[in-house]
């Protein structure tokens, strides 16, 4: 028989067995009549019932001698007896009511049930919430993108500053997806992504939110961490949940920040674990992105600060076409980005953001925000009604060096180091030709563990540096040294980071720049592109001998020692002035530019660089 014949058979089984059932109750309750206690005893004693069958709760009597047609049994609540005897006395028609306790029973299941499963929705719905998955179990594949639309991304192309080659390959978009019908013309097609690069804080996510507003189109923007949760395959669903958003509400803007969490290279670190989830969601990113059509009016945008470490595939020609370098801004973007910052805060008629940003080398857009936001809070300390150059400038210090902690006392011996050591910096800046003018030397604790600082400004923006210019810093950061070794025949911890910094610069002149003739031409070592350097880099294969690998020690240590006897030579020779410069500098705690150059008296002199020969 077939499955489902006999499925229908099984119902209409059920259907006459129910229809027997419901004739035999209503036959039953033709041939039944309820009566009152009081009148049951009264046909028990007039022989009317033959016999009786007893319940908890009712009395069921057989009639005698009942016609068919007539009712054959009668049925009373069954009533105490001493209570029944009593009653009779008075002749009076009574009877047992029964308490219809089928609703309280019905509570009595539903209600702990009902209580219970309410628990368990609240404690499966807050778990859902913490895990990421918004309303619950059934929208854990769901796209947590946020939707802006023109009037919520308050940022235009006039609020983006230090970063005009990126602005100019931005424009590009906002035209095309206000007008797309010329890019056809001459069958171009725009680029499907593009993808944001630079390091942190650079405000790489403020231009692409720029494009939105310019173009007026909804702006999608997700974080790459939020694709990947606890449940295997969540992180496919919610990336063909933001396409499909997307084509929805076309033309519109896909930002995805920090996209590293999401397009790691696959197998790159089987270790790491986990990474099977991660591939199913890239899989999944790169099957959209080839399923979506530019001409649609959708733009995919991405920024990352880790562009080393994507797939290769997610960079690959017809994926994102094009990577735009948000890069640290140069002296004028600097000005440029304090401008904007500038005209939110009160100022002082003699604050010079040229100026400022001469004194800000390597800040980034977020570090120069922050100045100005530093700089307004310390006017605000001190009651002033602007902002003027002063308080950016101790702001400076404050990111540079940190917080000053004149609560850490030293005692005399330690604060005659710090000051000599800070000199020792100074004065070998100053005497050599070319290096970073000394702002200020200060052996006010700051900090962590900073007892002093000597802080220089550079004269311009650098990008190459010759061997003399690293010998130079070097220099600079041994006069420490050589002036503790000159001054108390003795050295100190202070000079640790010093060290460790000149040596890192001497191992990578001969490793990498090619800077020590001995070793000719050839590079040793070569540092990958990144933004963010790793206090542990991953080691790498080496690829050259023990005999080599002795040789660039031995030439890392003889660049080292040639230009230590450099600053030595300095601090030596200027050993009179360096105790002069001391005696103030304990007496003030602070030194100027101006009060150095009247110590130094002759202008700096050129120092010759070490020359390092050949390697035994």
């Amino acid at each position: 028989m077939h499955p489902k014949n006999r499925i229908n058979l099984l119902y209409l089984v059920a259907a006459v067995f129910g229809i027997l059932l419901m004739q035999s109750m209503l036959a039953g309750v033709g041939h039944v009549r309820s009566v009152p206690y009081s009148e049951f005893e009264q046909m028990l004693k007039e022989g009317e019932i033959e016999e009786v069958a007893i319940t908890s709760g009712s009395l069921r009597g057989t009639l005698a001698g009942s016609a068919a047609d007539k009712p054959q049994h009668v049925v009373a609540a069954n009533v105490d007896p001493a209570v029944a005897a009593r009653l009779e006395r008075y002749g009076v028609r009574f009877f047992a009511v029964q308490e219809n306790t089928w609703l309280r029973d019905i509570l009595s299941w539903v209600v702990p049930m009902l209580l219970f499963f309410g628990l368990w929705m609240f404690v499966l719905r807050r778990v859902a919430e913490k895990q990421g998955m918004g309303g619950g179990m059934m929208a854990i594949g769901k796209s947590k993108a946020r939707v802006y639309v023109e009037n919520d991304t308050k940022v235009s192309f006039a609020d983006v500053a230090g970063v005009d080659e990126a602005k100019a390959e931005l424009q590009e978009i906002v035209t095309f997806l206000k007008n797309p019908a010329p890019y056809g013309r001459l069958g171009a097609r725009l680029p499907k992504g593009i993808l944001l690069v630079g390091p942190p804080g650079t405000g790489k996510t403020l231009p692409a939110r720029a494009v939105a507003r310019e173009a007026g189109v909804p702006f999608i923007s997700i974080s790459g961490a939020e694709f990947v949760e606890m449940f295997v395959g969540v992180g496919a669903a919610r990336v063909r949940d933001l396409f499909e958003q997307a084509r929805a509400k076309a033309p519109a803007i896909i930002f995805i920040d920090e996209i590293d969490a999401l397009g790691r290279a696959r197998g790159a670190f089987p270790l790491s674990g986990g990474h099977d989830e991660k591939e199913q969601t890239l899989n999944q990113l790169l099957s959209e992105m080839d399923g979506f059509d530019p001409r649609q009016g959708l733009v995919l945008l991405a920024a990352t600060n880790r562009p080393e470490i994507l797939d290769p595939a997610l960079l690959r020609a017809g994926r994102f076409d094009r990577q735009v370098l948000v890069d640290r801004p140069d002296r004028v973007g600097r000005e440029q980005i304090l401008n904007v910052h500038l005209g939110k805060v009160r100022l002082a008629p003699g604050v010079d953001a040229q100026q400022i940003a001469a004194l800000t080398p390597g800040f980034s857009g977020a570090d120069l925000a922050n100045l100005v936001n530093e700089a307004a809070l310390l006017a605000t300390r001190r009651g002033a009604e602007t902002v003027d150059q002063d308080d950016f400038t101790q702001a400076i210090e404050r990111i540079v060096a940190g917080l000053e902690k004149r609560s850490r006392l030293l005692n005399p011996l330690e604060r005659r180091i710090v000051a000599y050591h800070e000199l020792g910096h100074a004065f070998v800046a100053l005497s050599l030709k070319g290096s970073d003018a000394v702002q200020k030397v200060s052996i006010i604790p700051r900090g962590v563990g900073a007892l002093g600082y000597t802080l220089q400004r550079p004269t311009e923006d650098r990008f190459v540096m010759t061997r003399k210019e690293l010998h130079n810093r070097m220099a600079v950061l041994l006069g420490a040294r050589a002036a503790e070794r000159e001054v108390f025949a003795e050295v100190s911890t202070g000079a640790a980071d010093d060290l460790a910094k000149a040596t890192d610069i001497a191992r990578n002149m001969v490793t990498r720049f090619g800077m020590v003739p001995a070793f000719g031409e050839v590079v040793f070592e070569t540092q990958n592109p990144r933004f963010i350097d790793t206090p542990l880099p991953m080691p790498g294969e080496r690829c050259y001998s023990e005999d080599t690998a002795r040789e660039i020690d031995r030439a890392v240590r003889e660049l080292v020692d040639a230009t230590y006897q450099t600053a030595a030579g300095i601090v030596r020779s200027r050993r009179s002035t360096l105790d002069e410069a001391a005696k103030l500098l304990l007496e003030r705690e602070t030194l100027l530019e101006a009060d150095l150059l009247g110590f130094m008296g002759a202008a700096p002199v050129a120092e010759p660089a070490p020359k390092v020969q050949a390697a035994a």
